[in-house]
């Protein structure tokens, strides 16, 4: 690759001129965007599931649809710490908009080959693997560092709401006309998204004088050296992983465990889902709302402990109303987790350094999940549901605790609340 097009500086001036303007562009856009790839995302689930009903199938659309983008990300982060990270959203988005126009021209003609859908979904992935890095890192840039929280808590209230929305978008389209219209509707939406953040202003960066004439492979292996040596990302990432591991991955398991227990009633599945989605969208909005002045360290240590606790809950549940009430919590509580994590992030790492740190969150998410699921998923079948439930609970909460307790843990809150405070 040849010298940097764009680098970085400072945090931007706490009240730039048209900067609610330009967030509130940014995340239309993004909200458009994101529809689309939802969209997509459950009706090739569901379109791979009705016509094959094969559970080999599925686990290579789970690596199609995962792998790439860990892959990529480590590449993603450099990316996005190298070049114009709006022109690197725009170029992913654009890629992906041209290959599901490729796919659904393809499928239009009767060429219905699993290795197309893959192929697509593949890219579609890696293309994840460059997105995310790039606009984690971007938002700083057009966001105040004072309401940064906020902003993300909107934006994540934003993505909980999609939760609810897109199924029922994509099953109508779906049932009613055919996969192929759900990839059309994708493309128009990638569209919109790009010519929206067009209209974004985004400040030049510029790179400090030390990183200026560092080479790809050098910013590759400095961002390695960073999350190695930095004890407040390093904790947040092993915690990321661990949550991934021993809540969301088993948290995948709760359809089957209704199923066993409960019933087979699609309504009870559907309600589930309901339950999560709709804690999500207000445990965001609370957190937009009131969560600007509270602290980022215990926010996440806090929420941590709570999903344990849920996790045991859950487990413990022999009545359908009150798994369904810790459902509703679990969401609630995720947007707690999740949202000062990403902004403590913002907020502690130098702003150089961003893109590529939260290329190996992505790792992180997108490798994390499905190792959980291998593991979780072979014991569902020889173990009840509620026993993985409740022992994932409980080893979360001695995780934390012994997080709480190792010199290192405490030396990376103490980083972390230092920065929170300055």
């Amino acid at each position: 690759m040849t010298e940097p097009t764009q680098t970085d500086v400072a945090v931007p001036a706490p009240e730039r001129p048209g900067w609610r303007r330009d967030v509130t562009i940014f995340l239309t856009g993004q909200t458009v965007s994101l529809f689309g790839s939802m969209l997509v995302q459950y009706a090739v689930m569901w379109h791979l599931t009705l016509e094959t009903k094969s559970g080999g199938v599925m686990a290579m659309y789970a690596v199609f649809g995962f792998l790439p983008q860990a892959v990529i990300s480590i590449f993603g982060g450099v990316w996005a710490d190298r070049l114009d990270r709006k022109k690197l959203i725009i170029g992913a988005d654009a890629t992906i908009a041209i290959v599901t126009l490729a796919l659904a021209m393809f499928m239009a003609a009767g060429a219905t080959d699993l290795w197309l859908i893959f192929g697509a979904i593949a890219i579609r992935s890696a293309g994840a693997g460059i997105q995310m890095p790039a606009v984690a890192a971007l938002l700083p840039q057009i966001v105040p560092a004072d309401k940064l929280m906020r902003v993300n808590g909107i934006n994540g209230t934003i993505q909980s709401a999609m939760m609810l929305v897109a199924p029922a978008a994509a099953a109508a389209v779906y049932a009613s006309m055919s996969i192929v219209a759900v990839f059309y509707i994708d493309v128009v939406t990638a569209v919109i998204g790009i010519g929206l953040l067009l209209l974004v202003t985004v400040p030049r960066l510029v790179r400090s004088a030390e990183t200026e004439h560092l080479g790809y492979f050098d910013d590759l292996v400095g961002g390695v050296r960073y999350v190695v040596s930095h004890a407040f990302v390093r904790w947040v990432l092993v915690l990321y992983a661990v949550v991934f591991v021993l809540i969301v991955a088993p948290s995948f398991l709760t359809p089957l465990m209704i199923v066993r227990t409960f019933g087979d009633e699609v309504w009870k599945l559907t309600a589930n889902e309901l339950a999560f989605s709709i804690g999500m969208v207000l445990g965001g909005a609370a957190v937009a709302a009131w969560a600007g002045k509270w602290n980022r360290v215990r926010m996440i240590l806090g929420s941590t402990l709570v999903f344990g606790g849920i996790s045991v809950g859950l487990g413990l549940s022999t009545n359908l109303w009150v798994f369904l009430g810790f459902m509703f919590l679990l969401g609630l509580f995720v947007p707690a987790f999740s949202t000062p994590s990403f902004t403590v992030l913002q907020e502690t790492v130098e702003p150089e350094m961003q893109g590529r740190v939260f290329g190996f969150v992505g790792i992180v998410m997108a490798v994390s999940m499905p190792f959980g699921m291998a593991v979780f998923g072979p014991l569902a079948d020889r173990f009840s549901v509620e026993s993985l439930l409740i022992w994932a609970g409980i080893a979360l909460l001695l995780v934390v605790a012994l997080a709480l307790v190792v010199p290192g843990g405490r030396r990376a809150i103490r980083e972390a609340n230092a920065h929170a405070e300055a």
